[in-house]
């Protein structure tokens, strides 16, 4: 019952910031989150809380992250991060001796409606709560999330039964050539980092539960956590719920072990061969840092080159010009260390040497000249009137406020984030374009020709 009330809230809220969403791209300028502002505190032992108020409707959102992503692998036990957080909440070390199972949390959640759930990435990992805003309503789940972010039990049989099911899935993805181009890109980039890893079954199959004792132990720690609420309570009930989270984590005095440098990558070019009909292909190279300065001149000149869509010039030189491809994009993921400038499309195998002649000669003429007045122009227009629609509801303010949080942005980088998209000149993305790209040190992936 209270699972489809929450969804019928969710769906009420999302009409409503729909509608914001309408009139932001209408042209009315509207503050980001000015009505709503990031509090920020640190609990007792040391977590980091970031907390946004609003009452749009009774729903409570929380996130909990660590520095637990898979840049925290052990160089042969990749996978670990992963299944470490996909097992936290399999069970609960009990201190008078009963230990909590796996369905008797599940059987919490779903008294209390929650919607609940791991995550892990390259950078960063940890679990998220959404339920009804009301303390009788939410009060067990919390404290259920709690216990297992503190004292997961990890059991034998359920890691195996984990273990079992990722490496069934790693071996369907040695099949597929969107999984192989994405791992040897990985690979190629970032050669011995460890963002350049990815499990395999036998890494996978290495691991212990003791590995994920001890993951746990050094990793889910509170002076290494970030909480972030977003939705129906006052500051005072969100520092309750700070408390209750991080109160049982423990603490640690131990500098994690720093990760290299990105090495400097050259010029190189990987074929795979593959039976599919088409030929997957990737471009890229280490570029940005969450937090650079470059990263809003970056972000215009990118949705000049391949990330705007049909307007973009990859796709109208790729494309619609030749046909080459159905879809050609361009990104940039910005991570703690340099994270990679992608290009990526799908051509015909025997179109790959002209499709890839005219993607390198798109970007490197971009490179060479800048964007035009125009093309700028329009995409500064895209970037803020759409900006509203990265904070129609309060998941995606959960994430952003997690972002700024685990990656140590400025509390005002959503109320500055139109002022700093709109102050970006021609000569501003030509030079920040160069700064992080170069043709010698671009790395192509084909798998299929």
């Amino acid at each position: 019952m209270k699972t489809k009330i929450l969804e019928k809230v969710f769906r009420l809220k999302f009409a409503g910031f729909l509608f914001i969403g309408v009139l932001g791209c209408g042209g009315i300028n509207l503050p980001a989150l000015a009505a709503m502002p990031i509090q920020q505190w640190t609990t007792a032992n040391g977590a980091k809380v970031l907390f946004v108020e609003t009452h749009a409707i009774p729903v409570l959102d929380i996130s909990v992250e660590f520095d637990a992503g898979s840049r925290r692998d052990p160089a042969d036990k990749t996978g670990l991060a992963a299944l470490a957080n996909g097992s936290l909440d399999k069970g609960i070390l009990s201190t008078d001796g009963n230990n909590v199972s796996e369905s008797r949390i599940l059987d919490a959640f779903a008294d209390a409606g929650a919607l609940h759930g791991g995550k892990s990435g390259m950078d960063r990992a940890g679990y998220t709560l959404r339920v009804l805003s009301g303390q009788a309503e939410s009060e067990d789940a919390i404290q259920m999330m709690s216990r297992f972010l503190s004292r997961p039990s990890f059991p034998e049989e359920l890691l195996e039964r984990d273990k079992a099911r990722l490496v069934a899935s790693l071996r369907e993805e040695l099949t597929r050539p969107e999984s192989i181009a994405a791992k040897t890109f990985k690979r190629d980039l970032y050669i011995d980092h460890p963002y350049g890893r990815s499990p395999t079954p036998e890494s996978v199959m290495s691991i212990t539960r003791n590995d994920l004792v001890d993951f746990h132990k050094t990793h889910y720690v509170a002076n290494r956590a970030v909480i972030s609420i977003v939705g129906d309570v006052d500051q005072n009930r969100a520092r309750a719920i700070a408390d209750e989270i991080s109160r049982n984590l423990q603490t640690s005095h131990q500098e994690l072990p720093v990760l290299p440098e990105i090495r400097p990558i050259t010029s190189k070019t990987d074929s795979i061969s593959h039976p599919a009909t088409q030929a997957h292909v990737l471009l890229g190279m280490p570029a940005v840092k969450r937090g650079d300065p470059d990263f809003f001149a970056l972000t215009a000149g990118n949705y000049i080159l391949g990330g705007g869509g049909f307007s973009s010039r990859l796709m109208q030189e790729v494309r619609e010009k030749r046909g080459l491809s159905y879809s050609v994009y361009s990104k940039f993921q910005p991570m703690l260390q340099e994270g990679p400038f992608i290009i990526g499309l799908q051509t015909e195998k025997k179109q790959v040497g002209e499709a890839l002649k005219v993607v390198n000669s798109t970007w490197v003429a971009f490179l060479q000249n800048g964007p035009s007045e125009g093309e700028l122009q329009a995409a500064k227009d895209h970037l803020v009137n759409s900006f509203a629609m990265q904070m129609d509801n309060n998941r995606k303010i959960l994430e952003l406020i997690s972002m700024i949080g685990y990656y140590r942005l400025p509390l005002d980088y959503l109320d500055t984030w139109t002022e700093n998209v709109k102050r970006i000149s021609v000569a501003d993305v030509k030079a920040a374009m160069n700064r992080k790209l170069s043709a010698d040190r671009m790395v192509t992936v084909v798998v299929g020709e």
